[in-house]
């Protein structure tokens, strides 16, 4: 398999994490690209030219990272527990908070791209308004994490993800203060080997 990612991307982060966790990180070639490239292999992988990207054995290629993430849990060559219950109650717990870490990750990425554009382009309205809405995901993160099955989940993956990408892109933020038990779980579990590994750049 082959995946195309970049060492700055939260959603490619997820994958890598997901990979080892379930112990298939040796069967992944990992491709670092360019998304504003237009890489012809990207495109040919993804047609909209977004990572992750995974190019399965076959020549199957499997894109956004939750499709891809749920394909890595379920491979019949991972090890481990399953990241996602396939059913059940528990299902839809670890599938909402992992849509609340991926819409944590959408509003900061919305935000470094907003600070990035030429002088002039730049909207204040809207770079707040998204603000407001991450501080709210943020808010809302520990009481998802405690409704979570077990110590790992891919909602868990996702909302560590989501935390690390803040600090990497947005350390103003300030997302610790005040949330005292977030903080103190995120420095609990950042030493897990799946997550050391892969720690954005």
């Amino acid at each position: 398999m082959q995946l195309y990612w970049a060492a700055a991307s939260p959603y490619a982060r997820k994958v890598r994490i997901v990979a080892r966790e379930k112990a298939l990180a040796e069967e992944i070639e990992e491709i670092t690209v360019d998304v504003y490239a237009d890489s012809a292999i990207l495109l040919a992988a993804n047609p909209l030219g977004k990572i992750p990207a995974l190019v399965l054995d076959d020549g199957l290629p499997l894109y956004d990272s939750p499709v891809i993430c749920a394909f890595l849990d379920a491979h019949p060559r991972g090890q481990g527990a399953q990241l996602c219950p396939s059913s059940g109650p528990e299902r839809w717990q670890v599938l909402r908070a992992q849509a609340l870490g991926d819409g944590a990750m959408d509003l900061a990425l919305g935000l470094t791209l907003e600070r990035r554009k030429p002088e002039g382009e730049h909207s204040p309205t809207t770079a707040g308004r998204w603000r407001t809405q991450l501080a709210r995901a943020v808010d809302a993160m520990m009481p998802e994490l405690m409704a979570l099955p077990g110590e790992m989940t891919l909602g868990h993956i996702t909302i560590v993800c989501a935390l690390d990408y803040i600090d990497f892109r947005h350390p103003d933020f300030g997302w610790r203060e005040g949330r005292a038990d977030l903080a103190g779980w995120h420095y609990d579990i950042t030493g897990r080997p799946s997550l050391a590994a892969t720690a954005p750049k």
